[in-house]
């Protein structure tokens, strides 16, 4: 019987995906005979397809298995498997490639690039944690012994946990003494700690019980090193500043940079620099101010543009009424872009959307309702007190909400994703808050010039969320840039928007802890910008009559989520190059 012979995981890769290469038209042979097509629904023309598809099923696979983010295994094997991928897009040859085969070669590419330099950002960063945790190799060993079926000897076990609790006590007494200029290091060994206990349990959990000689040797060495772990954990948390109990709090990131913002800029194909992006966010907010003191004096307050705010905000429903005013709002959206014949909704979407209301915790971060394939409605219960009852529910009301309900299920986010799931779903990699905030922002701007505001309280309701959407930029690249602080954002908010404050303190401090959008420095200025980079397509395209607006609007949602530069380059016919730079100078200032 021939034996099989053992190979390194590089090779493994790399022969699977040659091969995988092989069974792939287009890219084993010559170029394409017919040019690509958009197709029904699902199709792809792309060559790069199923080796995507392969590459994101590869990934998962790993997730799951390197469940310990920063053990030096993991590090190790994610290079090789990076590494593997960007040696396999080398040998190949990109003219032969159609103009899906190209878009997605970059795509590809710009990922993998990311995510390598990413990998060495976190390893760095991890390495100068993990001076905090001396213990770490102790639980990672035991861990990574268990998910290579390695059998324990119990008392070597038990000795292990000992030595760990040891050094837990340790760490924690040093940290007491010690200096603590590193926050960033510590808060990191915050979350690390966190994720060496759950890891721990579960790897106690698995033999307690069953192997009797473990359990009577482990158990209680175990309850103490769990127990260590625990009042350590707590200890970083005083120190950086973090809730004692791990629960939501805002522990401010320090600016990036000018340096990372420029990359991150590159990454998603925007060939502008900070200072330029920043100074969008200030002429688009001047714009909106213009509107907002217009429809203020029509409502008859002159340039009083508060007393306005103040009167629609003050319109709120009463409580037990939220659920219905949505339910009302998203179907007025998808009525009103049917009869205008805007875009596409499929029947399914229309009777698939869901409601729930939004938990009280998770209001402390998201005052206002999120959506996609369900909407979650911000409202106070009854618990909450009464002035954040009122900031609540003001900061919700029906103009405020007619602005954006759409934005969250039709034609946004709700339309967005299920159409994602059924074009090109093989991209989700790649997806982009450019594309996945900017088509609900590019929405709420289309609207405004169809006409959907029906009155000037409408108007006001609408530019305040495109005024906040501005504000994103204006604080989010200032504070990065060093130009801003935090209460110097929470300001611009209310002085500027018209925010309540409590509800900009969460609005500010949420997002530059960097919890949400998964701490992306330039998640806050997608919104904004991804929309007036689709609005700058729409007129190149639709308003120059090369397309239908209804054939523009399902063409964008067939691509799914890429690069803007890219959809356009897709959707105009440009010829890419392997080494395409961003280029494409999209605004032109506010719209007249």
């Amino acid at each position: 019987m021939k034996m099989n012979i053992r190979r390194s995981p590089l090779v493994w890769a790399a022969t699977a995906a040659a091969a995988l290469l092989l069974s792939v038209p287009g890219l084993a042979g010559g170029p394409q005979s017919a040019p690509p097509s958009s197709g029904g629904l699902g199709s792809s023309s792309s060559e790069f397809a199923s080796l995507i598809e392969r590459f994101s099923a590869d990934l998962r696979s790993l997730d799951r298995h390197y469940d310990i983010r920063f053990a030096p295994e993991r590090f190790a094997r994610y290079e090789t498997f990076y590494r593997g991928w960007l040696g396999l897009l080398k040998g190949l040859d990109f003219e032969k490639l159609g103009i899906d085969g190209r878009v997605d070669y970059l795509l590809f590419k710009n990922l993998l690039d990311r995510e390598s330099a990413a990998l060495a950002k976190e390893k760095r960063e991890t390495t100068k944690a993990l001076s905090f945790l001396p213990f770490a190799d102790k639980i990672i060993a035991l861990s990574g012994d268990l998910k290579r079926m390695k059998w324990i000897e119990p008392k070597a076990a038990a000795a292990e946990l000992d030595a760990g609790r040891i050094l837990a006590s340790q760490a924690e007494q040093a940290l007491a003494k010690g200096p603590k200029a590193d926050l960033e290091a510590l808060r990191r060994a915050s979350s690390m700690t966190a994720d060496l206990r759950r890891a721990l349990q579960g790897w106690f959990g698995f033999y307690n019980g069953y192997d009797p000689l473990f359990t009577w040797w482990a158990a209680e060495t175990y309850r103490a090193t769990d127990k260590a772990l625990e009042s350590f954990g707590a200890a970083l948390r005083r120190t950086t500043g973090e809730s004692p109990d791990g629960g939501a709090v805002y522990a401010i990131q320090p600016p990036v940079g000018r340096a990372v913002l420029l990359d991150e800029l590159a990454f998603e194909f925007i060939p502008y620099t900070p200072e330029e992006i920043l100074a969008i966010g200030w002429k688009e907010l001047e714009w909106c101010e213009a509107q907002r003191l217009a429809a203020a004096r029509e409502m008859g307050h002159g340039d009083d543009w508060r007393a306005a705010m103040d009167r629609v905000k003050g319109a709120h429903v009463g409580p037990g009424e939220q659920p219905e005013l949505i339910r009302h709002l998203a179907f007025e959206a998808i009525d009103f872009l049917e009869k205008h014949d805007a875009v596409t909704v499929p029947p399914m979407v229309k009777e698939l959307i869901r409601m729930e209301m939004m938990p009280l915790v998770r209001q402390q971060t998201t005052p206002f309702f999120t959506g996609g394939e369900v909407i979650s409605v911000a409202y106070p219960a009854d618990s909450v007190p009464f002035e954040r009852k009122l900031q609540t529910m003001r900061g919700n009301n029906p103009h405020f909400s007619r602005a954006v309900v759409h934005h969250e299920l039709v034609p946004g986010h709700n339309l967005q994703g299920f159409m994602a799931a059924r074009h090109r779903a093989y991209r989700r990699p790649f997806q982009t808050s450019f594309y996945g905030e900017g088509w609900p922002l590019y929405w709420e701007m289309r609207l405004w010039d169809m006409g959907f505001a029906q009155s000037p309280e409408d108007r006001v309701g609408m530019l305040f969320w495109r005024m906040h959407r501005c504000a994103r930029i204006i604080f989010s690249m200032s504070y990065h840039l060093g130009r801003m602080s935090v209460d110097e954002a929470v300001d611009l908010l209310v002085d500027r928007v018209g925010h309540e404050r409590a509800l900009a303190e969460v609005e500010v401090k949420a997002h530059l802890s960097g919890r949400a959008y998964g701490g992306r420095p330039l998640a806050q200025i997608s919104y904004l910008t991804g929309g007036l980079q689709l609005r700058a397509l729409s007129r190149e395209l639709v308003d120059a009559g090369k397309m239908t607006a209804k054939e523009f609007h399902d063409a964008v949602l067939h691509e799914n989520s890429i690069p803007i530069e890219l959809l356009r380059a897709k959707l105009t016919g440009q010829k890419l190059a392997a080494d395409h730079k961003p280029a494409w100078k999209f605004y032109a200032g506010p719209e007249r």
